[in-house]
């Protein structure tokens, strides 16, 4: 497990980069963590590609057997994710499905979701005031209720 969190290698899914987006707090990822390492899947899951600010980079999953294993059982983003955190040293995987955040822990992967993002940029300062954390917290959940 990697000392220090803002160390670590920042995997997503692609469910954070949306939510964020949603509430237009994305910028918290760069803050808190410089780079974020995405899968070409995820990239293509997102609406709007073009998008993608430069501190995201794209990178391929070499094991491809393991994302079609995976695929098996869980969303091709998410498989690609977590073949992705697999084959990663130091790294830490940003997922918020329950089955794909049990599937990564059961690989002995380091697992966040984009809740547990918020309360580190709270943490760190980046959120300036716990009103202002469940506000965001609260408005995620009603993004979320209504898709």
């Amino acid at each position: 497990m990697p000392q220090n969190l803002f160390d670590s290698i920042i995997i997503s899914d692609t469910s954070c980069l949306i939510a964020l987006t949603q509430i237009n707090q994305l910028g918290l990822l760069k803050k808190l963590y410089k780079t974020v390492v995405i899968t070409p899947e995820i990239a293509n899951e997102l609406k709007d590609k073009k998008a993608l600010p430069d501190w995201i980079k794209v990178k391929n999953v070499k094991n491809t057997e393991l994302v079609k294993t995976i695929n098996q059982h869980l969303d091709i983003g998410e498989s690609s994710a977590i073949a992705l955190a697999n084959e990663t040293r130091n790294s830490l995987l940003i997922i918020d499905d329950d089955k794909g955040r049990k599937y990564a822990l059961g690989m002995g992967l380091l697992v966040t979701g984009t809740v547990g993002v918020l309360r580190q940029a709270y943490d760190r300062g980046f959120i300036e005031s716990p009103e202002k954390a469940v506000s965001l917290i609260n408005e995620l959940k009603e993004k979320n209720a209504s898709e």
